[in-house]
């Protein structure tokens, strides 16, 4: 649903930094009004890899020393007992920083990446961990914001959340000791909690260097902290770059009733643990599978695992970045975060890709740098460099081909309501805005084994596990940007049924192999490097290129649900067969333009094989087409299409991607497998 917006609640803050801004034109200060001065001086350019220019605007410039960094450790107590021990928990915080600023008086905003991901899996493409020098100092930061950012004024932080790596403390899937960890420490950032220097000393430490301007920044489970901790509105966390995050962990697990994966949040929290976590998380373990059934009922535990409520306390700016093919954190997260950011009148950003789960390091890396750079220069050092003014959106249309809007969704856009009717050919029907006559329907049994790439193939033919509906060809282009919905009765024949519903571009294209193991990239063996390096973290990446595949459909979008969910209450009831029952399934938000000549078909199907788990039964569902519609975000109004399709029944199948691939539940991840019931890196 597309909600309404606000002027922004918080667009003062431009005024004020543009103020600073032009009162040190040729030197840039590092961040009022606890700091002096920096010593670097405004810019008009932008590094590259391996020290290119490009024209920016004025930025930060890379005058302090990465190798001489102060590199340390504090041990912050998040007020929780979450391991019920008795005191509270007190998580890791690595830190590289600058020496100059602190020799000079200086305090420096921070660039904070919060994970459970340090020591059990790693983060980034090449899946780095930390690492430590015998005295227990960190030496290697996984990612390059190390490398690149604390040689132009910024320290960068890296915390373990509670029960991973070195913290005290439980994993709790997103609930409060998870966001706690990370909440704390923009607290002692800011002189409000207490650090100490070891991990069960008395010894405190202060964050004296700190100006207390906090930005978090994180892929996946890193992404969705940031956004949890924005949602309790923390002062002093001035921006976020959540990357392909989850904005409510129900829909991470289940879309409404139906299960996405095999397990719930108990066996990520088992995975990403610390073997002391292990040993006196057990009440923690229990509480995440008691309050998390299988069956999809919301609980409590959800309750208080959903961030889109809590938009509205955000003070931060908003910078997201997702791959609208992401099949492990889908859309979904994005769209209803982004909606309600929206409505609260939250300063924001985005960048949707064509990629799966992938970080825009990966995918668009010179840009994403010059951008990010640009984005805390202005929300952290109150550089006045014009980015907020610029387009909201950057789309891709094609692998390395984007597009821009000033604002996204594109205005103009509106719910658009087509509906199915039946054709010529069972399972074979028509996708237009005329409503089908009373009685009309169509059936199919559901087949776990069958994919959506399996349906969309063999839309034009009449086949027992899908029925597809078509538009005629395009006179013109139509994009859809944001989220829709699709509204199915059907009537079951057994006790419990599945439902997917798939939106597809019916016509050749280019497009990133979303599918394959990289997710829409090859990784290459040659390297680019991103600001310094020291023996021990160099600062260089494996390049990487689009991975590129000629399809003749493209499914852009799809939503799942159980039809025992129907009540829209949170609770799954037992079917009757012979019932007609009525549910709407949520469309992961996206944001694509079916070509002119192309075709648009709407696939309704059980379920989706290698995203959908399947129910108890295998049951054959009949659906009212005039009771079933899709609403989806168009823009321009309904299409505008060439006669209605009539097809053969025995049309050739089209060419696309392989069939998903079965996501293990571990956002973020690169591939692996799993020993003993702990992920063990494939590369």
């Amino acid at each position: 649903m597309l909600l309404p917006r606000r002027t922004s609640r918080i667009s003062w803050t431009t005024l004020v930094l543009s103020a600073v801004t032009a009162l040190v034109a040729t030197a840039v200060s590092l961040l009022p009004p606890l700091g002096a001065p920096a010593a670097h001086a405004a810019s008009t350019t932008s590094a590259g890899p391996n020290g290119q220019n490009r024209p920016a605007g004025p930025q930060s410039e890379p005058v302090y020393s990465y190798q001489n960094a102060i590199r340390e450790s504090v041990w912050v107590d998040t007020r929780v007992d979450g391991d019920a021990d008795g005191r509270t928990d007190r998580v890791a915080v690595d830190i590289v920083r600058p020496r100059e600023p602190a020799q000079q008086g200086r305090r420096i905003p921070v660039i904070m990446d919060a994970s459970p991901y340090y020591s059990c899996c790693g983060r980034g493409n090449e899946s780095q961990t930390k690492t430590y020098d015998a005295a227990g100092n960190p030496v290697l930061f996984p990612l390059f914001y190390d490398n690149y950012f604390v040689p132009r004024g910024y320290a960068t932080v890296l915390v373990d959340l509670a029960g991973t790596n070195r913290s005290d403390g439980c994993v709790d899937i997103g609930g409060r000791s998870d966001i706690q960890s990370a909440k704390a420490v923009v607290d002692w950032l800011n002189g409000r909690a207490t650090g100490y220097t070891t991990r069960t000393g008395t010894r405190t430490a202060r964050a004296s260097w700190s100006n207390g301007a906090t930005g978090m920044i994180g892929k996946s489970y890193d992404g969705t902290i940031a956004g949890g901790v924005a949602a309790t509105g923390v002062k002093g966390l001035k921006t976020i770059v959540p990357i392909g995050a989850i904005s409510s962990w129900y829909d991470y697990y289940f879309a409404k009733g139906a299960p996405l994966f095999d397990s719930g949040p108990d066996g990520l929290s088992d995975a990403v643990e610390s073997d002391d976590a292990h040993a006196r998380c057990a009440a923690v373990q229990q509480r995440l599978v008691d309050g998390a059934p299988r069956n999809g009922d919301w609980t409590g535990l959800w309750s208080a695992r959903d961030y889109v409520p809590a938009a509205g306390k955000v003070r931060a700016s908003v910078f997201a970045v997702h791959g609208a093919q992401d099949l492990n954190v889908r859309t979904k997260h994005l769209g209803q975060w982004w909606d309600a950011l929206a409505d609260a009148g939250v300063e924001r950003k985005i960048w949707l890709s064509q990629t799966g789960h992938v970080d825009p390091f990966d995918f668009r890396r010179e840009e994403w740098v010059r951008t990010l750079h640009r984005w805390f220069d202005h929300y952290l050092l109150g550089i006045d460099n014009g980015i907020e003014r610029e387009p909201m959106a950057d789309v891709e249309r094609a692998p390395d081909q984007w597009s821009t809007d000033r604002v996204w969704p594109p205005s103009g856009t509106r719910q658009t309501t087509l509906r199915p009717r039946g054709g010529a050919t069972a399972g074979v029907g028509v996708l237009g805005t005329e409503r089908a006559e009373p009685g009309a329907t169509e059936s199919f049994t559901d087949d776990p084994a069958l994919s959506e790439a399996d349906w969309a193939a063999a839309i034009d033919t009449s086949t027992p596990g899908k029925a597809g509906f078509t538009t005629g060809p395009l006179e013109r282009d139509l994009r859809l940007s944001g989220s829709g919905t699709v509204t199915v009765t059907a009537t079951p024949s057994a006790g419990s049924a599945h439902l997917s519903a798939v939106l597809v571009d019916l016509g050749p294209a280019t497009i990133r192999d979303y599918t394959a193991a990289g997710e829409g990239i090859t990784t290459l063996d040659r390297r680019d490097c991103w600001g310094s390096g020291t023996a021990g973290d160099s600062g260089c990446f494996k390049e990487t290129v689009a991975d590129r595949r000629n399809v003749d459909y493209t499914v852009f979008s799809r939503g799942w649900a159980d039809l025992g969910h129907f009540a829209d209450d949170g609770k799954g009831r037992p079917l009757t067969p012979g019932t007609a029952y009525t549910i709407t399934l949520d469309l992961a938000a996206t944001d694509h333009v079916v070509p002119a000549g192309h075709r648009l078909g709407l696939i309704i199907a059980g379920t989706d094989a290698g995203l959908l788990e399947p129910p108890s039964t295998t049951p054959r569902l009949t659906l009212d087409l005039s009771r079933t519609s899709a609403r989806l975000p168009l823009l321009g109004g309904a299409p505008k299409t060439a006669a209605a399709p009539s097809h053969p029944a025995a049309a050739p199948p089209l060419k696309g991607v392989r069939a998903p691939r079965r996501h293990t539940p571990l956002p973020a991840m690169p591939d692996h497998h799993i020993t003993a019931g702990r992920p063990v890196n494939s590369r």
